[in-house]
């Protein structure tokens, strides 16, 4: 077993969910100090760790989503692909991190830069506070092998919030629910038709003729394709299961909001997915996530999260505009969180010595940009004088209980990352 899975399965044994890190944050700030790097960390929870004169800074992020019974992660290797058992892995951005451990026990003259909370809104990009020496950036938070990223979309979350009173209702009483879909990232997967439990949850109310909602809990986390979604709801006529939507009678007799209608309504007009491409880049330009759907209860009311992203800060714009104003004629108050920028696709020197250094090991490369946030977006900002690429090995289906990495590319790819440094030296 190669030296970076040995490292990939010592991180996955240390919880990491966002916003939840500070273990693997200890661990991996005395790591640095143990191979003889500076460490210096900023209020957001980064680390920067480096040592000699460095040209060269390798970045990722240490937090991951999780999903299933992940920070509990079990793995398996099956046909060579690491998978979890019921979890999602962390390979995003877990082997990243164990890649530049390699290197750090190498003794390689570089900055690490180890960055907080990417996957809630790239909160630690953001809130970035060092004096970074190098002139490039490699980031190694892309997931397919043989590309070399120079461009990704921005993003935001939408939260709209309806505060309504619950008030008796009438008929028998269900639990219906949409369980076990495969999931997905709503940036990179969006285009690969998932179905989303919630959209499955709301197309099958309405064509019932239900408008009683009393509580709902559907979606994992803003940036994942739902798929779990469960709803209490009355209606005067039966109701029975179909296809994926399981329907079981209760004997409560619950209240329910008095907007019921109206919010089961907007959710089954929501246009989840692609909502436009880029016929260029092959890739969408926008689309929206309509991710999570849950019950307060101080006020009552219900909260929706939506995820929309967008390969240019003009697009993006316009779409929450527009996503802002539907679901303000639904009776929602909005606000928007964790708006991220595009970073526009640019090819420089350093991206084509990437490309060279990935075609001699792969026999191709392609130049290519993804419609999914990564740091760079923020950092090149924060950063102009530093040119910018990202790669990394392939990464099937991150954010969903699904994610598995490909053994060979995590080795193939690191040899990448190793030619990319040594060339620095």
């Amino acid at each position: 077993m190669s030296k970076i899975i040995d490292h990939f399965k010592v991180l996955i044994k240390i919880p990491h969910c966002s916003q939840d890190a500070e273990a693997l944050f200890l661990y991996l700030r005395d790591f640095a100090s143990e191979h003889g790097y500076t460490v210096q960390i900023d209020d957001a929870g980064n680390i920067l760790a480096s040592k000699g004169k460095p040209e060269i800074c390798l970045q990722a992020h240490y937090d991951m989503v999780c999903m299933g019974s992940a920070p509990q992660i079990e793995t398996e290797e099956r046909e060579g692909w690491l998978h979890a058992v019921d979890a999602s892995l962390g390979a995003d951005n877990g082997i990243g991190i164990a890649m530049m451990m390699v290197l750090m026990e190498e003794g390689v003259a570089a900055e690490f830069l180890f960055t907080a909370d990417e996957e809630v809104g790239l909160i630690g990009a953001n809130a970035l506070d060092f004096k970074l020496l190098s002139s490039r950036m490699l980031n190694l938070d892309s997931e397919d092998e043989a590309e070399v990223y120079i461009g990704c979309a921005g993003g935001a979350d939408i939260i709209g919030e309806v505060f309504d009173e619950q008030v008796p209702g009438h008929g028998a009483c269900y639990e219906v629910s949409v369980r076990g879909l495969p999931g997905g990232h709503s940036g990179v997967d969006i285009d690969k038709n998932i179905p989303s439990a919630i959209t499955l949850l709301a197309e099958y109310l309405h064509k019932e003729g239900v408008d009683q909602l009393s509580t709902i809990i559907a979606g994992e986390r803003r940036n994942a394709i739902p798929s779990n979604a469960v709803a209490i709801v009355r209606s005067d006529t039966p109701l029975t299961g179909r296809g994926v939507v399981t329907v079981r009678p209760l004997k409560e007799s619950p209240d329910v909001y008095r907007a019921g209608k109206e919010i089961l309504d907007y959710l089954y007009r929501f246009k989840q997915g692609v909502r436009s491409m880029n016929m260029q880049l092959g890739i969408p330009q926008t689309s929206v996530n309509l991710a999570m759907v849950n019950d307060t209860y101080s006020p009552r009311g219900l909260t929706i999260e939506i995820s929309a992203r967008a390969m240019s800060m003009e697009d993006l714009e316009i779409l929450i505009s527009e996503t802002v104003a539907e679901m303000e004629m639904s009776g929602f108050a909005v606000r928007v969180e964790d708006k991220y920028p595009a970073w526009k696709p640019e090819e420089n020197s350093f991206t084509r010595e990437v490309a060279v250094a990935m075609d001699a090991e792969f026999g191709t490369a392609k130049t290519v940009a993804i419609h999914a946030g990564l740091e760079c977006g923020v950092l090149s900002q924060k950063y102009p004088q530093i040119q910018f690429a990202s790669i990394g090995p392939t990464i099937r289906y991150p954010h969903s209980t699904r994610e598995c990495v490909d053994l060979a590319s995590v080795e193939q790819t690191f040899r990448v990352v190793e030619k990319i440094v040594r060339n620095q030296e």
